[in-house]
């Protein structure tokens, strides 16, 4: 294994939460303009909700957001 290789991105949608993106990916608006997250993980809102929209502030704790996680 090449340890210079990059991490391949995984998602991993959390029960009535947001999903988790680690890895190596790359974050880009509607318009193609690339939005620097600031860290290697990041939690994306899948709510609708967040006032930091892409990224997750928790506003699904509060109002009571439903989804299922990533297990099967």
């Amino acid at each position: 294994m090449n340890d210079d290789a990059p991490e391949a991105a995984t998602i991993t949608p959390y029960e009535d939460g947001p999903l988790l993106v680690r890895g190596d990916f790359v974050l880009r608006s509607p318009d193609g303009e690339v939005i620097d997250p600031g860290r290697s993980t990041v939690a994306l809102c899948r709510c609708g909700l967040s006032a930091v929209k892409p990224f997750c502030d928790g506003t699904h704790k509060v109002r009571g957001f439903r989804a299922p996680g990533g297990g099967r």
